[in-house]
């Protein structure tokens, strides 16, 4: 029986994930959950997987959770210390990391501190942290696995693979809701227009990601931690159509690849039966119905976003945490209708200039990168 807590358990791959266990009930057993503030949801989920402990990261929410199940034997915490506590509990052998933004920088290291595996949906963990964590979590000896689809795809690429013999990853794109446009065209885009993925069911934020490309230009830097290749080896590949979720090239000029529907509940299994794999309920490519596969190349100067992480890639230090923070806070403003959508990358790039970069950030230096951003953004006339 694996043991799971789950960080981020009312969002869209913390749901799906209950859905697996739903399935799989005699194989897995949750032991923790964590959310923002969703205490109805919340509530549900206790009540149905009765989890030793839960935490909420609104401290009002947790005190109403807390009345909805007094009738239950089950500690309710709450804000940073809330998922420390969870990330340290030694009840769960694997942390399900599906937070979204920097809150999942701390929880994700102390849970590799105390052995936990890590199954890895927080890019931001990687993108700021990559530089502590994989070091770490190869000295505990414990397992990260993506459970993202494009990493998962590599990961299932490079299966028996030595890491010596690859030449180049193939990142795939959808290339978003706006794959094609002009600049003058995206620059009368809504935040109601960019949340319209024709592919993938998701969050707000990612959402909004993949319009802009840095969706894929945080993976380019998950990539590099998590495969341990160098920035150049990895290269972005608009695929369309979802189905080639990614692919590695080896030296010799073999090219394997994953595939299969765009359905994030697939990588979400794998990660959480690896090295097993189980019967899935849902359809499969039908390739005659499919009918052909197409491949672009990203247009990197309509959207910035991706050509800025390759930069902030190779400044490296707290250069990432810069243009992370700086996106979340952009998105943010976006989907609050108080910025173009034009103005995310500006924003973005803005910050990246103004920064002095510290070459070794601990996880004091990449929060006091991130307050940093901040402040920039809110000084600037937007």
């Amino acid at each position: 029986m694996k043991k799971i807590g789950i960080l981020g358990s009312t969002g869209s791959i913390g749901t799906q994930t209950l859905e697996i266990v739903r399935r799989h009930r005699e194989e897995i057993q949750v032991t923790a959950l964590a959310a923002g503030s969703s205490v109805v949801l919340m509530e549900r989920q206790i009540r149905e997987f009765s989890p030793r402990a839960v935490a909420l990261w609104s401290e009002e929410a947790c005190r109403d959770l807390r009345v909805r199940v007094r009738d239950l034997d089950i500690r309710v915490l709450s804000g940073m210390e809330g998922l420390l506590e969870i990330a340290a509990m030694e009840e769960m052998d694997a942390l399900v990391t599906a937070v979204v933004g920097m809150i999942g920088v701390r929880p994700t290291l102390a849970a590799i501190e105390h052995g936990k595996d890590i199954l890895l949906a927080n890019k931001e963990t990687l993108v700021t942290a990559g530089h502590l964590l994989m070091p770490l979590a190869r000295e505990r000896g414990v397992s990260v696995l993506p459970v993202d689809s494009e990493h998962s795809a590599i990961f299932q690429s490079l299966n028996g693979e030595k890491r010596s013999r690859v030449r180049k990853i193939l990142l795939t794109a959808s290339g978003g809701p706006f794959r094609g446009k002009t600049r003058s065209e995206l620059a009368g885009m809504r935040a109601e227009d960019a949340l319209k993925h024709p592919n993938w069911s998701m969050g707000r934020k990612i959402t909004i990601d993949s319009a802009t490309l840095v969706n894929k230009g945080l993976e380019v830097m998950e990539a590099k931690w998590l495969f341990d290749v160098e920035l150049p080896q990895i290269q972005v590949v608009v695929q369309p159509q979802s189905i080639i979720h990614s692919m590695v090239e080896y030296v010799d000029g073999s090219i394997i690849a994953q595939l299969g529907l765009p359905d994030m509940k697939l990588p979400i299994q794998y990660a959480l039966f690896y090295p097993d794999r189980k019967p899935m309920d849902a359809p499969s490519v039908d390739f005659y119905e499919l009918s052909r596969i197409t491949f672009e190349k990203p247009d990197t100067e309509t959207f910035r976003g991706l050509a800025l992480a390759y930069q902030a890639m190779e400044a490296g230090g707290s250069m990432p945490t810069v243009y992370n923070a700086a996106n979340e806070r952009a998105v943010s403003l976006f989907l609050d209708h108080r910025i173009s959508f034009l103005q995310i990358p500006e924003i973005m790039e803005a910050c990246m200039a103004k920064h002095q970069i510290c070459a070794h950030p601990d996880v004091d230096g990449i929060l006091e990168a991130e307050r940093w951003t901040y402040e920039v953004i809110d000084s600037l006339r937007l």
